[in-house]
């Protein structure tokens, strides 16, 4: 059975995981501002727990294409009193962030995942995760930076490219000793490609789950979504739901989400189906 494993927890992927995304912010794309203190972010935690959330994903700096960076030490002050409180909570925590300062200060504090949209490219950052035991990483592909990366999108068919650096960084972390159980990839949804890209990387999702590292989606009112449907990002609650269901059925077995709850029960009814017709396979004939 294949998992996960990161500080805390061996996060079992018999069944598809969600992950729910906790932005300390005030500039996210799609909430920013709404959990920006400390006392909203965990209450944001707590609910997203009780809705059914695996995971917790804590980040302190916003991605949105554009947006300036933060600096360490408002990246740390956002995200280290939240992350202190999130750990009693339950259920793994992952943090959002590139800074391999940061990272060795919250696996410090027994984060159980970091999750790096630069895919551990930033100096220090393989390193910073190498030296920790057993952490969990999830590995995302990233065109370009997020100041320009839709300015200038990649070019050409992206999941041979996107591959080809998932498998890279893997190999680069595998020399520095850490196993593959503990490598989550993300073909970076939004992240300096175009929609076409986007959506060949969903529908052709089963070549980058042929080599047989858990993938993770994350499709959360992404504005590829709004390309198709014309909704705004506050009105892409039914197709980012759409998009995890169609990620899960190609192979993910994490979904990174903004709306836990009606995830959670799109899966639910998705893993009935799966057993009434299991069930149906394995009754003896009349």
């Amino acid at each position: 059975m294949t998992h996960w494993q990161t500080t805390r927890y061996r996060i079992e992927l018999d069944r598809p995981r969600v992950m729910g995304i906790i932005n300390v912010t005030p500039d996210s794309f799609s909430d920013g501002g709404r959990h920006a203190s400390t006392r909203s972010a965990l209450q944001h935690c707590e609910r997203l727990v009780v809705e059914g959330a695996d995971i917790l994903d804590i980040g302190g700096e916003s991605s949105r294409p554009g947006t300036p960076p933060v600096s360490l030490e408002d990246e740390r002050a956002r995200v280290l009193p939240v992350l202190r409180e999130a750990l009693l909570l339950g259920v793994p925590v992952s943090v959002d962030t590139y800074k391999p300062e940061l990272m060795r200060e919250v696996l410090d504090l027994g984060a159980d995942i970091v999750n790096d949209i630069w895919g551990l490219r930033r100096p220090g950052a393989l390193e910073a995760v190498a030296a920790h035991p057993a952490c969990g990483v999830c590995l995302m592909h990233m065109h370009g930076e997020p100041q320009t990366m839709q300015r200038s999108p990649m070019e050409g068919d992206a999941v041979p490219q996107v591959l080809a650096f998932l498998r890279a960084q893997t190999r680069a972390l595998a020399a520095r000793g850490v196993e593959r159980a503990r490598v989550v990839w993300d073909p970076g949804i939004g992240f300096g490609k175009t929609v076409g890209q986007n959506f060949a990387l969903l529908a052709r999702q089963h070549v980058l789950a042929a080599d047989g590292v858990p993938l993770l989606a994350g499709w959360s009112r992404k504005s590829s979504l709004g390309h198709v449907t014309g909704e705004p990002v506050n009105e892409r609650l039914a197709a980012s739901v759409a998009a995890a269901l169609l990620a899960v059925e190609r192979g993910s077995a994490v979904v990174r989400v903004h709306d836990v709850r009606e995830t959670v029960a799109a899966l639910k009814v998705r893993a009935a189906t799966i057993s009434v017709a299991s069930d149906s396979r394995s009754a003896p004939s009349p």
